[in-house]
């Protein structure tokens, strides 16, 4: 069985023998309509977006309540066009990993079309763009994907380029974007929803600051009007609502690949790409997911509330989204993912097996959720009995500490600042003994040695070289060390959203739990043990 169109034509009943759901709608009808009229378009082709997103679309258009897929687009890896797009047709294998070892799969078609966001293409966006079906573009990119400063303030070089370059020859997700709004602003100024699912707080304001940065750059340098400007802010016209997404997808297992081949399925086979992309033509995930949207929709949308989405206002999602960054999930997975990493381990659900690391999730947890107020929709106390019990330890779903630990600098303002801060208006910051911890480990993480004193690989992080400097004067095995060196990282309102340096008592903290963890090895695991049992 090959995962192409003829292919599940031709062995439908090859595909149903081995349970696996096929899409029951005439795919090519609805990608004719996705490229006549399309409505939705999306950037950010990874595995979030495949396995979940694209999943959504596919429900709805089942349902008969959308006539056209989603166009997938991807600035950052194009290679995953050429590599799992095309050559599958544009379908997805979905494999959604239940915690008793069963899975459900399905083969989803909710992807319409796919194109590499490059200059190459960019007349080709302008065109969808233009389109007055267009309803909405949302975003999976990650933080970083809308970052145009670094954290002294300075331009990134690559946006900087853009700015230089103007609206004909754009790079970067940002200047692609704001490319093709100026393009809809020109061809006259259709209404259009920018709908950012990134994983991070207030996500819609960090898409229209990326795009208005780009758009008054431009306008500084003439290549845009002030109207261009007023249309970016006219909410009435172009709005950025804000969501809280939520669901667990894992890089490609290779034992799911294995058991697909087993049931006579081709290709299946993951792949790393150039740019470090773990990808694959099928999905595996978690069941559970949760992916709230504020309803600010000037072009009108998709009935998405009828594929489980919650459609709300931004106050609840603010709500929501704070609830679970802050204190019921995220914190816990960077927990344990920089903790996970120090004592080697490979798995988050193995880590949920050790005590020590377990009872640093629950109260990592607990600490965090006095100052969570409830959105209503979901009960703060139910969304982290399902983590702690169901999701974290789910022994089938193959997520890592070292896909998690990727990007840490840019999590840290959200899932330990904002809670920080909230604390700080209601309850004596110093009473706060986990988060310190936390911090101080992720500085024993960057001297890139473990607790057993083997050198280990650090994941990805576009401030790493800045971050490592931290903590270069560092060595393992030496009592009572200078530990000064992660002051500047401390006082960094753009890292933590507040300057802990100030605070007194809690870079103290931070401070002595670094030296601690220095003394030698199985120090660590030493600090961890009396952290938790006290």
């Amino acid at each position: 069985m090959q995962l192409k169109l003829k292919g599940i034509f031709n062995d439908k009943k090859d595909w149903e023998a081995v349970r696996v759901k096929l899409p029951g709608y005439d795919i090519e009808s609805i990608r004719k309509e996705t490229m006549d009229a399309p409505e939705w378009m999306h950037f950010g082709a990874g595995n979030i977006f495949r396995g979940f997103i694209a999943g959504l679309a596919d429900s709805l258009i089942e349902k008969g309540e959308m006539k056209t897929g989603i166009i997938a687009a991807d600035s950052f890896d194009t290679e995953i066009i050429d590599r799992i797009y095309e050559p599958y047709d544009l379908l997805t294998l979905s494999v959604g990993l239940k915690s008793d070892g069963n899975s459900i799969k399905k083969v989803t078609a909710g992807i319409g079309a796919a194109i590499k966001a490059d200059r190459d293409n960019l007349n080709s966006l302008k065109e969808i763009a233009c389109k007055q079906s267009l309803k909405m573009i949302s975003f999976t990119i990650t933080e970083k994907g809308y970052a145009c400063t670094d954290i002294s303030g300075k331009i990134l070089p690559w946006v900087e380029a853009d700015i230089t370059a103007g609206p004909e020859a754009p790079s970067t997700a940002m200047g692609i974007v704001t490319a093709m709004l100026l393009a809809r602003y020109t061809s006259g100024g259709q209404p259009i929803a920018m709908v950012s699912m990134d994983n991070c707080s207030q996500n819609g304001m960090k898409l229209k600051s990326g795009v208005l940065f780009v758009a008054e750059k431009w306008q500084e340098q003439g290549f845009v009007d002030r109207g261009f400007i007023d249309y970016i802010t006219d909410e009435t016209r172009i709005s950025f609502p804000w969501t809280m997404i939520d669901k667990i997808t894992p890089r490609p297992d290779p034992g799911v690949a294995e058991e697909l081949k087993n049931l006579g399925i081709e290709g299946m086979d993951p792949i790393i790409t150039a740019k470090n992309t773990y990808i694959a033509p099928f999905v595996n995930a978690e069941i559970p997911q949760y992916l709230v949207i504020e309803d600010s929709f000037p072009n009108g949308r998709p009935p998405l509330e009828d594929a489980g989405v919650y459609m709300t206002d931004r106050d609840t999602v603010n709500k929501a989204e704070k609830m679970k960054v802050m204190t019921c999930l995220n914190p816990l997975h960077t927990a344990l993912a920089i903790t996970g990493c120090l004592l080697g381990y490979t798995k988050i659900a193995d880590e949920m097996k050790d005590e020590d690391l377990k009872k640093l999730a629950v109260k990592l947890g607990e600490e965090g959720m006095p100052v969570v107020v409830s959105p209503g929709i979901i009960h703060p106390e139910d969304f982290i009995k399902e983590v702690l019990e169901e999701r974290l330890p789910n022994p089938y779903l193959p997520d890592t500490p070292q896909r998690i630990a990727t990007d840490t600098s840019q999590k840290l303002s959200i899932r330990f600042g904002e809670t920080i801060k909230g604390y700080s208006g209601k309850n004596a910051v110093n009473d706060m003994k986990i988060i310190p911890f936390v911090i101080a480990a992720w500085f024993r993480y960057l001297m890139a040695v473990d607790d057993e004193g083997c050198e280990m690989q650090l994941s990805f992080d576009p401030m790493l070289e800045t971050v490592k400097k931290s903590v270069e004067t560092l060595k393992l095995g030496v009592a009572n060390q200078d530990v000064s060196g992660v002051n500047f990282i401390l006082s960094s309102e753009e890292l933590f959203g507040v300057n802990i340096l100030e605070m007194g008592d809690m870079a103290d903290k931070i401070k002595q739990h670094l030296s601690d963890m220095l003394v030698g090895p199985g120090a660590v695991r030493k600090e961890l043990k009396k952290l938790v049992n006290s």
